[in-house]
């Protein structure tokens, strides 16, 4: 006799490959939410950025010319590269004949 028993067998099956699914369901939907958080953190990232940027900006327009000690490298060396963008543009109308 034959004891192998198709109709358990694919009741074992079914189970199982729903068991699978319902965990390959599960990962992708854990795996959107960590892009979606991580997409989250950038945007909250580049907030925190921007607003440096702004507080440095700010900063040097109030206090470029006579900076504190703490600030005296930055603010010397923004000074520096404006004054080269200054120069190399004007290199640039010249060439242009401008």
């Amino acid at each position: 006799m034959n004891n192998f028993d198709a109709k358990n067998f694919a009741n074992k099956l079914g189970e199982t490959i729903s068991i699978k699914g319902k965990e390959v369901t599960d990962k992708a939907k854990d795996l959107a939410e960590i892009a979606n958080l991580k997409s989250r953190i950038k945007n909250s990232e580049d907030v925190v950025k921007r607003n440096y940027t702004e507080i440095g900006r700010l900063y040097y327009e109030l206090h470029g010319m006579e900076p504190g000690v703490d600030y005296e490298e930055q603010c010397r060396a923004i000074e520096n590269a404006q004054n080269t963008i200054n120069e190399l543009e004007e290199k640039i109308r010249e060439i242009k004949g401008i």
